[in-house]
Order: structure tokens, then sequence, then C-alpha cells
């Protein structure tokens, strides 16, 4: 019997197929959308000096740890770096709880992870706003179908623990949002006190510690903070996409005994708790695709921090607030909160300087010492220009760097006569 002839045979039919599948695909539609001219050019980003309220300059350090190779998000290898990264989170929190991880996302998801994990639809939550962070939590719990109540802080000052026991004790919340450090006003929140008060009132202390954290002193548990979070690209000095986030027990007797499932699949503590390790159980189950060239980068940035000391970035960033701040005042310019003791070290908020357009100045300064700053947000817009100054980029030769560009701008800026 001659193979040849079936071997040929099933050759003519491969031959045919494809032939058919060529034909067929040269009489499809061709492609409505071209490769766009754009993506043909290389990718060139600038350096900036980025002295704005975040995104912070990320050192060399940093970024090369990024740029390690890929490796599976189930990996034992990537749950060792999780683990140290839990291990971050609890010295720069000052927390020994067992629920801390990092969310993957920026701040906002954070503060969604905390909400839409502790609040149910029909409960009770107020929500100190002394800048824009008030304003947002306090929406995201509203779109939940949360009863949301205020307590407003005047511009540029903050609420007093008689203000806020007055209104625990009117709207009987079950949870308290409070913005440690207000970046759109530069308002330093002070805390002592108020965790206790919240659990007399048999609530929840939720602190969003954003623009605060490794800048200024905070003792999550010693202050009773129940559910503390952060952002990575502020004094960590880490590209944008994690976020730092711990859960005290009692939020978590909130969380796990829930009458309904959180809103969001993506944010359930019940999951993030097992993909981070932190429920004891000896499996971790697939949930999301964590991040990893990112937690490579929050990694670096927490052992960066762990060397200088917790204590140590505390006072180098109060120093070179407080010599900021008189290198401000001796130009004649006005910082927008009043008392010291209420001014957040890592963004400085100055009164924007009268006759002057403020967008005009931080144009100005961008293009003529390739510096950011930024102005107001939320509720101080057009009032203020805002200067942050956190992690590696605070430093004495950085504000005598700022100083003197905004000299140069109040120089050269048109000023109105008015």
């Amino acid at each position: 019997f001659d193979y040849s002839l079936i071997a040929a045979a099933s050759f003519s039919r491969m031959t045919l197929t494809a032939t058919l599948q060529t034909l067929l695909w040269r009489n499809m539609p061709s492609l409505s959308v071209p490769p766009p001219k754009c993506l043909q050019k290389p990718l060139v980003v600038p350096h900036h000096h980025m002295f704005g309220p975040g995104p912070s300059n990320v050192p060399p350090r940093i970024l090369e740890a990024g740029a390690n190779p890929v490796i599976g998000h189930m990996h034992p290898e990537i749950f060792e770096i999780m683990s140290d990264i839990k291990s971050g989170i609890q010295y720069m929190f000052q927390t020994q709880n067992k629920m801390t991880l990092a969310v993957s996302g920026t701040g906002h998801t954070a503060m969604e992870c905390a909400i839409f994990n502790t609040v149910e639809p029909g409960d009770s939550v107020l929500a100190a706003v002394n800048g824009i962070w008030g304003e947002r939590a306090a929406e995201m719990a509203e779109r939940i179908g949360a009863k949301v109540n205020t307590i407003v802080a005047p511009p540029g000052g903050y609420l007093t623990n008689t203000d806020i026991e007055k209104a625990l004790s009117k709207h009987r919340p079950a949870l308290f949002f409070l913005a440690h450090g207000e970046s759109s006003t530069g308002v330093l929140h002070p805390l002592d006190g108020i965790g206790q008060l919240c659990h007399k009132y048999n609530c929840l202390f939720l602190v969003d510690s954003v623009a605060s954290i490794g800048g200024t002193p905070l003792y999550m548990d010693q202050q009773e903070i129940d559910i503390l979070y952060t952002g990575s690209q502020k004094v960590l000095n880490a590209p944008p996409g994690t976020a730092p986030i711990s859960f005290s027990e009692r939020a978590c007797q909130k969380v796990f005994n829930r009458r309904t499932k959180p809103v969001s699949f993506f944010l359930d503590l019940n999951w993030l708790a097992n993909y981070w390790g932190c429920d004891d159980k000896p499996t971790r189950v697939y949930h999301h695709t964590g991040p990893v060239t990112a937690f490579y980068s929050l990694r670096e940035s927490l052992a960066v921090l762990a060397e200088e000391g917790l204590e140590n970035s505390w006072e180098r960033h109060e120093t070179v607030a407080e010599y900021f701040h008189a290198g401000l005042e001796s130009m004649g310019l006005k910082l927008f909160v009043k008392e010291k003791q209420a001014r957040l070290p890592t963004v400085t908020t100055i009164v924007a300087p009268y006759g002057y357009d403020w967008k005009e100045i931080m144009s100005y300064i961008m293009k003529t010492h390739n510096l950011e700053i930024s102005g107001g947000l939320g509720p101080s817009v057009g009032l203020v220009l805002r200067v942050g100054l956190m992690g590696c980029n605070s430093s004495k030769a950085n504000v005598d760097m700022v100083l003197a560009a905004l000299r140069d701008a109040l120089k050269h800026c048109h000023r109105s006569k008015v």
C-alpha cells in the first residue's frame, strides 16, 4: 500500500484550508483605524522638580526596584514581597493589626475600600470636612446609600474635640471620617482623643493619611484609629498605584458581620484578606492580578523609610517646613493656615499673592525653572498656591530652589494695579 498517497492527500487538504483562509482574510474589510503615528515615535518623558502636592519625585533606587523582572502574582516570591510590605506598613502606621495590606490602586481606591467594607445602606456616616477629602468621603458614602452628615471646619482651620463629640452625640454614626493631612488646604488636623470619643459612641474612626504619613507623627494603635490608609506617591516617593491600608479588630468585626455584601467585588476585604495572607487560611485564592512591579517599588520605598527611621523622617519634614515657612514670610507672602501647629509639614498652602494671576505664577515657574507647584483644590481653588516637599524632596536645598523661583515669578509676572 502506498502511504505517500495518504500523505499527499492530507497535504492537499491542509493547503486547500490555508488557501481558503487566506482568501477569506483578504476579502475581509480593511482596518478603519490605522496604527497611530504617535506610537511610532520613541517615548520621551521630561524630568521635572515635582514640588506640588503629589506625586513626588521617585528616587533612582525605587525606580530601579520597579524595573525588576515580572513574576507571577501568585508565586511564592511575590507572597514574600507582600509579607515584607505588610511589615513595612505596620511600622509606618505604628500598628500591630493583622489586617494590614496594600490595595491595588491610588489613595481613592483605599478610601473606597474603607467605606465600602465598613458601611452598609442605611448606616449613619459622619464626615469632617476641612477640605476636599471630607467632601469626597461623604459623596462615596452617599452613593452606597448611607445617611451622611458633615461637620465643617473653617477655611484653613480644624475642628475641636468638643465640636466632634457634639456631632457624634447628635448623629450617632457607624463611621467617622477625618483627613489627618488635608492637602487641599494645608491643614494638619489633631488626632489625640478623637478615637476614644468615637468608641465612646460606638463609632469606627477612619483616617486619611495620604498627605501626612511619614512626614508627621501618627500612631494608629495608640490613637485608637480603626481604619487608616495612605498612598504610595507622597512621602514614600513610590510611583502612584498602591495604597497601604489597615483595619483594627473592631473594624474587622463590623466588616465580617455585614448583612449585605460590599458593593465592590474588587475591594471586598474578604477576598483581599486572603490574597494578602491576612486570614490565616492555608491557601490563597486568585482574586485579581496584583501590580507586581508596583509592589517592588512600594516594598523598596518602605525599606527607605525604615532605614531612615520614622522619628528622623518626622523631624526632617518638620525642620524643612519651618525653614520654608520662615522664608515665605520673609518675602512678604502669607500662609493660609494661621496656627503653626495646624500647618501640614508636607504640603504648604500660600495665600495667592494679591494682584497676581496664580495660574500665571504656576506656568512661569514650570516654564522658567522646570519646577511644579500647584494651585488650590476644591474649596481652596483660587485662594492658594500649594507646595509639596515630601520624602526625598524635603530638603533645605529644595526650599531654596522654590523660594528663588517664587521671587523670580513675582518679579516677572504681571501684577494688576487694582
